[in-house]
């Protein structure tokens, strides 16, 4: 099967608000590392509705890549609107775009235990989409 050609069904819309980025490690052997605190998300798609959990931590590790590039390691929780707990992690890069924001690509990966929601954890996932003027937004594919 052609690469261009890869069964995609769209999942839901991810978008997350994050506070100011801190910068713990700067120029450290493998980059500049940077901490942005995930303050608000939501997750919506024809099967889901979700939001992150107050009080339980979220936040996007990057490290600062050569090029203005960088990557991603991200971790949260979310509460569907019916009370299931779902964790969320997943990798990715950024790489600046035109329009001074960056474009982004990840795997994200879902984890639950509540069987409403196990369809969840046999997926494999890409996300696409990119910075906003409070955090991120993507449209998140199984394949």
């Amino acid at each position: 099967m052609p690469l261009d050609a890869l069964p995609a069904v769209h999942i839901g819309t991810l978008t997350a608000r994050t506070n100011d980025v801190t910068r713990p490690v700067t120029a450290g052997p493998l980059g500049t590392k940077m901490v942005a605190t995930v303050t608000e998300g939501r997750f919506v798609g024809p099967k889901i509705n979700a939001s992150t959990i107050e009080g339980v931590a979220a936040a996007d590790w990057l490290t600062l890549l050569p090029g203005g590039g960088f990557s991603l390691d991200v971790r949260f929780s979310l509460r569907t609107d019916d009370g299931a707990d779902i964790y969320v992690t997943y990798a990715g890069f950024g790489t600046p775009n035109e329009v001074g924001g960056a474009d982004i690509r990840t795997a994200p990966r879902f984890e639950t235990g509540d069987e409403r929601y196990e369809w969840l954890n046999s997926l494999f996932c890409v996300a696409v989409g990119g910075t906003t003027d409070v955090g991120i937004e993507y449209e998140v594919y199984s394949i």
